[in-house]
């Protein structure tokens, strides 16, 4: 097969160059913040004492009692700062209840004048205090407060409490009073304010009226910033599409189209038939996981009277129900890139097969060991090793580190079996001495999966035990669990449907990667500094209010950007007959809208700092993450699946597009329905009460079970969703099965004529 070696676009240079100057300023910028971040993060004191220098806790206890809350699964069940599961209290948010409770109790005792005045005099004894990594002395009132506060937290998170779907963790005594230590410093830093007295250590986080703690100034600053700059940007992006990206601004354009012919498939891509029936069978686990979590919200010590909270705990079921995604989207998407990667490449490299199956056992491997190290540790199964084959602790990095570096390892294994197989077509597309020619669409293609495999490296950090601060560490995880999705992600998205489009036919090489660099500019300018919307509250330098909000308002961009190419993509097949892709197109369209209403719309309305600072850790962030994470990305790895399996069929085998449709619309309907009978009417007066009562009131038992007919009505969604799931698995099996078949069938008549 021969590819075009037509030279590249002057519009496509100086794109190629906008690129590398947008990406060497957003790295550069990362990295300084990142130096300022370690600088400016909540310090880790190395004592507490109270007046008398009596020690209240240490460091190490600080660290031990992170290491029990990570060991025991706790941000699964709640949260911490906002990060974690929703279904429990925000543990920071409890702690600085109770510590303000209890702080206030003791200027009762000691005469103040009321409640009014006791509120009063402990809101200023709490902010005298000054952290530092050296002693740190409490006023005598606070180290008072403190001790009972310890006390009433030991005792709450010390005993299962079915009534609340609470099963204690299997840790000491000790261990207990160090997990209560490491909540109550959590709530120090949330009240106490930084060097410069503008805000406390986590931005004035949580709401709480009882401590005083209220949005900073510079949230409404950066969030009107941050809306201008969204609106000026959408003009841009859309001036710029019409004028210099559309197909009519050039004429020098040539095909390569590579799918448009059947060929009968390679010994490689009918080995990767077992992936696609194993994504299909990981999804149906996740929607099992959920459905038993989405019970639990409305009958929390049992499943229509089976006890079966003891040995499948919320935690577990949580991690099971957000680490099955990242495994077969990401499957969907190694999987059917690798499928591809012959057509593109001209030919099967050396040994391929054999890559691919080493590829599927290795992924095995590594899901069964992980949920089977997850179960263990959150049961209290593993003591000293539960870092390395256990819980980690960290929500959607729940898996041990060994875990974690052999799924490094299989990615990297994927981005080189991707490189192996494009390199032919890439050899052919580079000319000696043009610079430009190494940003064709094959070489964008391995860029973005070798991209994949580096970001993830980053939630390793430090590889060979936990970080003390939490802080940091929440810092490090939300480079796997947004720049990985939301740029090295979206990169691979934006670079697979380019080349989608243009090896179907249906736009020419040239407007292709045109397209395709401009939203790699886009997704880089706002994508990586974007990042910083998750930097908000959980300890990490003012400086991430301003950055976090313009480059997250600007993470609407290359959304906007997709609804409109999807537009004209559209018209274009409608135009169009005996399109063999349509089911494939049907679900990527699918994707792109999900992506600019879940990521841009939902997504963009809870990022403005200000209405960030009260809807954090709400349902209207559930609401946000189901809709972008299966809307966009899962539907896009289930249309790419489509693709493959299309042509993996060809015209050998009777082809219908309805058991998928059908699948595709029960998705779609599932969603609708989660949204609107129960994410928005949860999450909306959740809104309302972390506004005027504080988190704390908002994530209670109490104003979940005010709300219990919207949590019955999730099993409304759940029904047709589930349906879908069923079907398409359905749908997958019997179509890869019979191809699979009948390409075997017709290789043995080649070999044997």
């Amino acid at each position: 097969m021969s590819t075009p070696t037509a030279a590249i676009s002057r519009t496509n240079r100086v794109l190629v160059v906008l690129l590398l100057i947008v990406t060497v300023l957003a790295w550069a910028s990362m990295i300084a913040l990142t130096v300022k971040t370690y600088r400016e993060a909540p310090p880790l004191p190395e004592a507490v004492t109270d007046p008398a220098g009596a020690v209240l806790f240490t460091r190490a206890d600080l660290v031990a009692g992170k290491a029990a809350f990570q060991r025991s699964g706790l941000m699964d069940w709640g949260s911490l700062f906002g990060m974690g599961a929703y279904f429990g209290e925000d543990y920071a948010a409890r702690a600085l209840r109770v510590l303000g409770e209890e702080v206030a109790a003791v200027f009762i005792e000691r005469g103040a004048a009321g409640e009014a005045g006791a509120r009063a005099q402990m809101q200023a004894a709490l902010r005298t205090i000054r952290m530092s990594e050296g002693t740190v002395a409490l006023p005598e009132a606070v180290a008072e407060g403190f001790r009972r506060a310890r006390d009433r937290l030991v005792a709450h998170y010390g005993r299962t409490r079915t009534a609340d779907g609470y099963v204690a963790p299997a840790i000491s005594a000790s261990e207990l009073s160090q997990l209560a230590d490491f909540f109550l410093y959590s709530a120090l830093i949330a009240v106490v304010p930084r060097p410069d007295g503008s805000m406390s250590w986590t931005g004035n986080w949580p709401p709480e009226p009882l401590v005083g703690n209220t949005p900073p100034a510079k949230a409404m600053t950066w969030t009107v910033v941050g809306l201008g700059a969204m609106l000026l940007g959408i003009g841009l992006v859309l001036l710029v599409y019409r004028l210099w990206i559309e197909p009519g601004s050039h004429e020098s354009e040539t095909d390569s189209a590579v799918l448009t012919a059947f060929t009968l498939p390679t010994p490689s891509q009918q080995a990767l038939g077992k992936f696609f029936v194993f994504v299909a069978l990981v999804l149906l686990i996740q929607i099992g996981a959920g459905a038993l979590l989405g019970h639990y919200y409305v009958e929390r010590d049992s499943f229509y009277g089976l006890p079966i909270l003891d040995w499948l705990p919320f935690p577990f079921l949580r991690a099971v129900h957000v680490q099955t995604p990242i495994v077969w989207i990401g499957l969907g998407w190694i999987a059917s890139a690798l499928y591809l990667a012959p057509r593109i490449g001209g030919g099967e490299p050396r040994g391929q097969r054999l890559f691919v199956n080493l590829l599927f056992a290795a992924v095995l491997v590594i899901v069964v060991g992980a949920f089977a190290g997850s179960y263990a540790g959150i049961k209290g199964w593993i003591d000293r090793g539960w870092f390395w084959i256990g819980h980690q602790g960290l929500e959607y990095l729940e898996l041990g580190r060994l875990w974690q570096i052999l799924f490094f390892v299989g990615l990297a294994f994927w981005a080189g079996l991707m490189a192996r197989a494009l390199w032919p077509a890439m050899r052919r597309l580079m000319r000696a001495g043009d610079f430009f020619s190494l940003f064709r669409a094959e070489h964008l293609l391995v860029y973005s999966a070798i991209g994949i495999a580096f970001i993830y490296m980053f939630g390793m950090i430090p590889l060979t035990g936990i970080a003390p601060s939490f802080t940091i560490q929440d810092f490090w995880r939300w480079w796997v669990v947004h720049l990985w999705v939301e740029w090295s992600f979206e990169l691979f998205a934006a670079a697979v449907m380019g080349y989608f489009l243009m090896a179907i036919g249906l736009v020419r090489r040239e407007l292709a990667e045109r397209v395709v660099l401009f939203e790699w500019i886009l997704i880089l300018a706002s994508g990586i500094l974007g990042t910083g919307h998750h930097m908000f509250w959980a300890g990490e330098p003012p400086v991430w209010l301003a950055v976090g909000s313009v480059f997250s308002f600007l993470e609407v961009l290359p959304l906007y950007l997709l609804v409109l190419e999807a537009i004209d993509q559209r018209r274009q097949i409608r135009a169009r007959s005996g399109f063999a892709y349509d089911l494939a197109f049907l679900f990527i369209l699918g994707s792109a809208f999900w992506n600019f209403v879940g990521a841009g719309v939902f997504g963009g309305i809870i990022n403005a700092p200000l209405i960030n600072y009260y809807e954090h850790a709400t349902f209207l962030t559930m609401n946000h993450g189901h809709t972008a994470l299966f809307g966009a990305f899962g539907m896009l790895a289930l249309g790419l699946i489509y693709l493959a399996l299309r042509h993996m069929a060809g015209d050998r085998i009777t082809w219908s597009d309805r058991p998928g449709r059908w699948a595709f619309w029960l998705y779609n309907l599932g969603l609708l329905l989660w949204v609107v009978l129960t994410f928005l009417p949860v999450g909306l007066p959740q809104l309302e009460i972390a506004f005027t009562d504080g988190l704390d009131a908002a994530r209670s038992i109490s104003f979940y079970d005010s709300g219990r007919l919207w949590q019955w009505l999730r099993m409304v969604g759940d029904i047709p969703f589930a349906l879908g799931a069923l079907i398409m698995a359905w749908d997958i099996f019997t179509k890869t099965r019979a191809a699979i078949a009948v390409a075997r069938t017709s290789r043995r008549m080649e070999a044997a004529a």
